[in-house]
C-alpha cells in the first residue's frame, strides 16, 4: 500500500505508554508478559451490533513500529527517560502474539475483539495506536451500514471528505464506509491508495461559470457522453434543471448515440423534487435516468424520503458518516487482563463503582453460537484453556440473569479471534478490502438476526460466560470487595 508521507507513526502515543514503559524497563521486569484486551462497552447510536474495521492499519503499524534517531534525541530532550531506555529503543521492534476477530466480523459490547500477549513495554507502546485505528473505522463502519441498510439496496457513496476532521479521516474514513457498506468514494486518495471505486461529476461552480444552466449542461455532456450526470439545482429544479438536463439528454447526447446517466439534486425537499422529476423524465422516455440526491443525509432522513416515496436510486452521503454525526465516538479501551508469573497468566481484574467499568478477567476465548438455523444466538466467553465440548448440551451462564440454568443444545461454534502476530511475526493473510465488505454483507444477511438489525430498540445479542470464566470473575469480584468501597 502506498503510504500518505513519511511521517514515523510510531509516535502517534500518549505519554503515559512512555512514562510506564521507562517505568518497566527501570523497574528491570519489562520482559514480563501480559495480557491487554480490546473491547467497547456500547453499539453507537443505540444499536444493535457493531462493524469491526481498522485491522489492516493496526497490523501496520506493528510492523512498522520503530524509533529513529530523531525520535530518540526527542525524547532526551523531554528529560524524562534513564539513557538506557533509550538505547533500548533504537533497536526496539514489536515481539508479542496479537489475537483478533477477522476485519469486518460483526461484533457486540464487553467482548474482547483484540488480544494482544506481548511483553510489557511491547504491549504499552501499542495502545493508542491501536484504539485510534478500531474506535475510529469501527465507527464509520458501523454508520455506512446503518445507512446502507436504511438506503434500501440503493447505492451509497461516500461524499465526505471536505467535511472529515483531516486527510486521514477522509482517507481511511472511506476505507471504513466502504466495508460497512458504502460502493464507493468520492475521495480520489482513497481510490489510488485504497482501490476503492470512485464517483464524481460536477459542482454548482461549473453551472455557474457559463451565462446559463442550458450552456454548462451542453459543454458538460460534450465531454462526458458516455457518463453524464448533472447537478440540477443550481438556480431551480423543476422549472430550469431538470428542463434543461431533458433538453441536452435531446439535443447533445442523443444525437451521439448516448443516454443521460442520470440528474443529482443537492438541496431542497428530496422526496417531493424526486417523485417530480422521476414523473418529468419517464414521460420524456428518460426512464433509465438514475436520481441521485445528497445533502446532509443520514439513516433517518434516507428512511424518511423512501417513506414518502422518494424516487431515489442513489444517495450521496457526507458529514453524518465521515463524522457519524450523531455519535462521534466510539468508545472502545485497553484494559489489562492477565500478567504472566513462572508460565501461568494470573488473571486482572478493574473494578469500578460503574457497573459497566467492570472489567472481564483472564486471557479469554470467544465464541459464537449458531443455532440450528445457522442464525448467531449469542456470543461465549470462555477461559483461554478451557475444554468446551458442544457435541453435548453445555452449561452456560447469562451474567445478567446467573441464576437461570441454561444450556447450548444443537449449535454449532465458531472461535472469533485468530493468530494475527505470533512472537513479533505476522502469521495472517491481509484479505482484499472487497472481500472484508462482502463479509460483512454475508453476515448480516445470513447469520446475524433481523432483530438486531432494527433502529428502534434492537434485541441486545447475549453475551455469555462458561461456568469456570464466571466463576472466576466473581471470586475475583468477591475478593476485591473492599477495594471499591461497600456502602
Amino acid at each position: 500500500m502506498r503510504q500518505c508521507d513519511a511521517r514515523n507513526l510510531s509516535m502517534v502515543m500518549d505519554l503515559y505508554e512512555m512514562t510506564m514503559s521507562n517505568g518497566y524497563f527501570c523497574d528491570g521486569e519489562y520482559k514480563q508478559r501480559v495480557v491487554f484486551d480490546v473491547f467497547f462497552r456500547k453499539n453507537p447510536d443505540q444499536g444493535g451490533f457493531a462493524v469491526f474495521a481498522g485491522l489492516e492499519q493496526i497490523i501496520q503499524f506493528i510492523q512498522e513500529l520503530h524509533f529513529s534517531s530523531e525520535d530518540i534525541k526527542y525524547f532526551r530532550e523531554l528529560n524524562l527517560f534513564s539513557e538506557k531506555f533509550l538505547d533500548y529503543l533504537k533497536d526496539f521492534h514489536f515481539s508479542g502474539d496479537v489475537y483478533s476477530f477477522p476485519e469486518g466480523t460483526i461484533m457486540y459490547p464487553n467482548e474482547p475483539v483484540i488480544t494482544v500477549v506481548a511483553p510489557l513495554i511491547d504491549a504499552q507502546l501499542i495502545e493508542t495506536a491501536i484504539l485510534l485505528q478500531f474506535n475510529h473505522q469501527s465507527l464509520i463502519a458501523t454508520k455506512a451500514r446503518r445507512i446502507v441498510k436504511a438506503a434500501e439496496g440503493r447505492i451509497v457513496s461516500d461524499f465526505g471528505a471536505r467535511r472529515a476532521h483531516n486527510i486521514d479521516a477522509a482517507v481511511y474514513g472511506a476505507r471504513a464506509a466502504y466495508i460497512g457498506g458504502a460502493s464507493g468514494t468520492a475521495t480520489v486518495l482513497a481510490g489510488q491508495m485504497l482501490g476503492i471505486p470512485v464517483s464524481g461529476t460536477m459542482a454548482h461552480s461549473w453551472v455557474m461559470r457559463f451565462d446559463n444552466e442550458y450552456t454548462a449542461f451542453a459543454k458538460y455532456a460534450s465531454v462526458y457522453s458516455d457518463s453524464c450526470v448533472l447537478l440540477i439545482d443550481t438556480y431551480d429544479v423543476l422549472n430550469s434543471g431538470i428542463v434543461n438536463a431533458v433538453k441536452v439528454a435531446k439535443e447533445v447526447l442523443q444525437p451521439l448515440g448516448k443516454r443521460l446517466r442520470g440528474v443529482r439534486i443537492d438541496s431542497g425537499d428530496l422526496a417531493y423534487l424526486s417523485k417530480k422529476c422521476r414523473k418529468i423524465l419517464d414521460n420524456a422516455g428518460l426512464e433509465d435516468c438514475i436520481i441521485i440526491a445528497s445533502n446532509s443525509l443520514d439513516e433517518y432522513t434516507i428512511r424518511s424520503i423512501l417513506s414518502q416515496g422518494g424516487c431515489i436510486d442513489s444517495f450521496g452521503v457526507g458529514e453524518r458518516l465521515i463524522t457519524s454525526r450523531s455519535e462521534p465516538v466510539f468508545g472502545a479501551v485497553y484494559k489489562l487482563s492477565a500478567v504472566e508469573n513462572d508460565g501461568t497468566f494470573i488473571p486482572k481484574i478493574k473494578l469500578s463503582e460503574n457497573e459497566e467499568k467492570i472489567t472481564n478477567p483472564g486471557l479469554k476465548k470467544v465464541y459464537r453460537v449458531y443455532d440450528s438455523e445457522g442464525k448467531a444466538s449469542a456470543d461465549l466467553l470462555a477461559l483461554w484453556d478451557e475444554e468446551i465440548d458442544f457435541n453435548n448440551p453445555f452449561r452456560y451462564v447469562d451474567p445478567k440473569k446467573p441464576w437461570k440454568n441454561r444450556f447450548f443444545e444443537n449449535c454449532t461454534v465458531k472461535e472469533l479471534q485468530v493468530p494475527i502476530f505470533r512472537d513479533g511475526k505476522l502469521v495472517y493473510k491481509l484479505p482484499k478490502l472487497s472481500d472484508i465488505a462482502t463479509y460483512v454483507t454475508e453476515q448480516l444477511n445470513g447469520e446475524i438476526w433481523e432483530e438486531e438489525q432494527r433502529f428502534e430498540n434492537p434485541h441486545t445479542h447475549f453475551i455469555d460466560m462458561s461456568p469456570a470464566m464466571y466463576e472466576m470473575k466473581m471470586s475475583m469480584l468477591y475478593e476485591h470487595r473492599g477495594n471499591i468501597g461497600e456502602k
